[in-house]
């Protein structure tokens, strides 16, 4: 895809020595590809084989996060805790 980008890109300005609109072009058309473009990562296609397990270690890894959040909270209000643990059981 970026070859593509950069090919369209030389293109434009190649076209750009007879109109200047064209390099107008070329630089917003880089921008936008730098932009949003160049950065995104590729998402794997669903029936990839691989794409079950990246999906299991997104889920721990918010999991394990979310865990330590908790711990964490539980530590530094134990008061509260306690009565959110009441007030789920009762």
């Amino acid at each position: 895809m970026g070859t593509v980008i950069l090919s369209g890109t030389v293109v434009l300005v190649v076209l750009g020595f007879g109109n200047h609109i064209y390099w107008l072009a070329a630089v917003a058309v880089l921008f936008l590809y730098v932009r949003y473009g160049h950065s995104a990562s590729p998402t794997p296609p669903t029936s990839a084989p691989g794409a079950a397990p990246t999906t299991y270690e997104a889920y721990r890894r918010r999991r394990d996060t979310q865990a330590k959040w908790e711990r964490r909270y539980r530590r530094e209000r134990p008061f509260e805790a306690r009565r959110q643990e009441r007030e789920k059981s009762g």
